[in-house]
């Protein structure tokens, strides 16, 4: 098996603000695995929250190059156990090299992945389509820009309510709001109360990762749904979510790759947690990826590809929030 690696700088349509950073360009690392005439397509973008680079990343793939090219034939369940003493110190780096084992493995199998899982796509939920800090008048631009049966708001800012009143006003479109570790207890629950009057159907991720006295009590007090993202990362993380949290959201690129994100999904759902799974401004790489864990979920955020100036790769399509797949098997993915 030959290990190739891509260094991309993804060109965004907007600045895109969250409370806690704002970017114009996504670096994004691209891994291909060749193997009998096929190749695996796998993505992972550089995060400075979670202190991860695509020199990093390349550093580490390249450190462990001939055990990851040893490696012939094996399920990804057993290629991922093999990689993770290796990797474990960068889960980023792991999850791009998954992707690309899981998409060839299926490849070769003559299936597209989600086939080779056994699951079926009737019921896959629509995606969402995120809007970004902005002054209100561009967040409505913005809305304007791509008409949306749901969009996921970025809030933490002093005017939350007031923006969420001025959005609603333009769109009857489901909201759901992410304030990434913006809020507090208080604001949370009473935020709660005037975000579902003005139709909004849960909140991501309200106040920081890891206060989680604070969690519980939001839990016990919110009249909207709360899903973890940033106090869910790994496999670990989702039995303590319970009872903390009403469902998590499972990022591919934290926890590892698919092959732990469908673990995570699966606990979720023996806890009778909600399950999401969300993307990282990853191109189209990342999100077919993402595309075939939809069966499994409730909600889906991977609209990182629409937020794209300019794509790297053909895959899934999106057209008003509905997800269709390649005719292509694994993950449906070819490089531009």
């Amino acid at each position: 098996m030959k290990l190739i690696l891509r260094e991309y700088n993804l060109k965004l349509k907007h600045t895109f603000t969250i409370s806690r950073e704002s970017i114009d360009f996504q670096p994004s690392l691209i891994v291909e695995l060749q193997s009998d005439g096929f190749s695996g397509f796998g993505e992972a973008t550089s995060n400075p929250y979670y202190r991860t680079t695509v020199p990093m990343m390349i550093k580490d793939l390249e450190r462990f190059r001939s055990s990851i090219e040893a490696s012939q034939n094996e399920t990804p369940e057993v290629f991922w156990a093999k990689i993770y003493p290796l990797l474990r110190h960068d889960m980023f780096a792991l999850c791009a090299l998954d992707l690309a084992y899981n998409d060839l493995y299926a490849r070769k199998k003559g299936k597209k992945l989600y086939e080779l899982w056994n699951y079926t796509t009737e019921r896959n939920p629509m995606t969402d389509y995120t809007i970004g800090i902005a002054s209100i008048e561009k967040m409505v631009s913005k809305m304007q820009e791509l008409p949306w049966p749901i969009y996921k708001i970025k809030l933490g800012t002093k005017e939350d309510i007031a923006i969420v009143k001025e959005l609603r006003k333009h769109t009857d479109a489901i909201f759901r709001i992410d304030a990434n570790c913006g809020w507090g207890v208080e604001e949370t629950i009473n935020n709660a109360v005037e975000l579902k009057k003005l139709g909004v159907e849960f909140l991501e991720q309200p106040m920081k990762a890891d206060n989680w006295e604070a969690h519980k009590e939001v839990f016990k007090h919110s009249v909207l749904p709360i899903i973890a993202d940033e106090s869910c990362i790994v496999e670990e993380d989702v039995s303590i979510c319970h009872n903390h949290f009403h469902g998590v959201n499972v990022k591919l690129v934290k926890c590892g790759g698919l092959t732990p994100g469908k673990r995570m999904i699966e606990e979720a759902k023996k806890l009778g947690l909600k399950t999401m799974v969300g993307c990282m401004t990853e191109s189209t790489v990342g999100i077919s990826a993402i595309a075939h864990l939809l069966p499994q979920l409730d909600y889906v955020d991977m609209d990182g590809a629409l937020l794209l100036a300019e794509d790297i790769a053909t895959g899934v399509t999106i057209k008003n929030g509905v997800v269709s797949y390649s005719e292509l098997n694994g993950t449906g993915v070819t490089l531009l």
